[in-house]
């Protein structure tokens, strides 16, 4: 018998893990925070690296894995499916109780080790980069595969867990993009020959944007955005700052070719810009150090800024933190006058990303809108196509994959709906074949 342990991620936006059992041998996959409550828990002056693994679940920040105690000895593989905090943060804490390797594709495990060195942080288990599709065997009858699918950050994928009575893939973060600006296409191939198997068991479903009736924009899209922003709009003689998720590798890169275009010296300001970037220079993936000036720490950054002010913004695109008005952010920091760079009339800032959609990042970006309006400064919004899919491509892959189950994943209980509503327009049964999960919960496949 198949179980499925919904640990994390089912009420809410993060604190992703699922866990998937087959008789005595456990898989889980992801392991993540949730960002809002860290957040706050850090901005009143708290240090995650002081609290137990106890504490932090307490708090919220971490899913609350103890409905595995009893069986954690079984657990024989842990899968990364990218490398977004809110899907690997709380690996450093968690993976510890589990005697096994962590698995992901050589990116994820690359920002993984980054995140793990900055933190002073090290784990007793093994970190193992493993490319999709390569299916690897973990246990007497469970293989581990990689698929690759786009996200907005590099090497995302589908993890698909095979086992005797079936596969179940974990679909969480990703888009159907055809003509991404970083890495492959979505392996479309390998998902239809698992879909023509008939062998699905279940499909874990991302559903944050299971209401919205749409396909989600190619990446390609995003850059023609940015483009007609920075070509097309007169910025001569202004300063002009954009900024996106510091995970955003391909966003990254259309900003820095055409800040090269417009003959102005790019510079990336903020340590999540210069962790992740580094990480995927490490790799190959890009070589932004070589046309520009990556600066992640404190003074630096002040020196930078002042040397900037003086010298003459309009020379310059600066690329920073700070799109969710974070309170530390780099932006934010700008916009209080808490750094040596102030705002002239009618300068640009360009935010190439969303508001994640919760209530305090929702408030912080208001507020940071508001200063800068208050300041004469040029807003250019919602430059920008989203990482997850829409609702038909959610249908799409449900149509490749054929599952026999539908487990809505990603969300809070009014998102997980949208995709129960799907799923039932496709002729599945709440219930019986689609399955409202909350944190914490079971389900036994059949």
């Amino acid at each position: 018998m198949i179980e499925i342990f919904t640990i994390g991620g089912y009420n809410e936006v993060g604190k992703n893990m699922t866990a998937i059992r087959y008789n005595d041998e456990v898989v889980i996959v992801d392991m993540g925070f949730f960002l809002p409550k860290l957040i706050s828990f850090e901005e009143e002056g708290g240090d995650r690296r002081n609290l137990t693994e106890k504490g932090l679940i307490k708090l919220g920040v971490f899913p609350d894995d103890t409905i595995l105690n009893s069986i954690k000895n079984n657990v024989k593989a842990i899968v990364l499916g990218h490398c977004h905090l809110d899907h690997i943060g709380a690996v450093p804490f968690l993976a510890p109780k589990y005697n096994c390797s962590v698995f992901g594709t050589p990116y994820t495990i690359e920002v993984l080790k980054t995140m793990m060195d900055d933190d002073k942080m090290r784990i007793k288990n093994p970190l193992v980069a493993m490319n999709p599709g390569v299916v690897k065997k973990v246990s007497a009858h469970i293989e581990i595969e990689l698929i690759n699918v786009t996200h907005s950050t590099p090497q995302t994928a589908m993890v698909a867990i095979h086992t005797p009575e079936g596969i179940i893939i974990y679909a969480n973060d990703f888009k159907l993009d055809s003509h991404p600006v970083i890495g492959k296409k979505p392996d479309f191939d390998r998902l239809k020959k698992l879909g023509d198997s008939g062998f699905v068991k279940a499909l874990i479903l991302d559903s944050l944007y299971a209401g919205d009736d749409r396909k989600t924009p190619s990446e390609k899209v995003a850059r023609e955005m940015l483009k007609d922003v920075m070509f097309g709009t007169e910025n001569t003689g202004n300063a002009i700052i954009a900024t996106s998720f510091a995970s955003h590798i391909a966003r990254i890169k259309s900003m820095v070719e055409f800040g090269e275009k417009l003959d102005r010296k790019v510079v990336i300001l903020g340590r999540s810009m210069m962790k992740y970037i580094g990480s995927a220079e490490n790799l190959g993936i890009v070589n932004f150090s070589s046309n520009s000036e990556i600066v992640g720490y404190g003074d630096k950054v002040k020196k930078k800024l002042t040397h900037i002010q003086k010298e003459g913004k309009s020379k310059y695109l600066i690329i920073c933190t700070g799109g969710q008005g974070e309170t530390g952010a780099i932006l934010t920091r700008i916009a209080n006058n808490q750094l040596q760079f102030r705002f002239d009339y009618e300068d640009h800032v360009i935010f190439s990303n969303k508001t994640i959609p919760v209530p305090a990042n929702i408030e912080a970006r208001k507020n940071l809108e508001r200063n800068l309006k208050n300041q004469k400064v040029r807003i250019f919004k919602d430059i920008h196509v989203s990482g997850h899919a829409g609702r038909e491509d959610l249908r799409d892959l449900v149509k490749m994959i054929k599952p026999l189950n539908i487990i809505p994943a990603h969300g809070d209980s009014a998102m997980l709906n949208h995709m129960i509503d799907l799923a039932e327009e496709m002729g599945y049964v709440k219930g019986k074949n689609v399955h409202f999960c909350s944190n914490g919960n079971r389900v036994f496949l059949k």
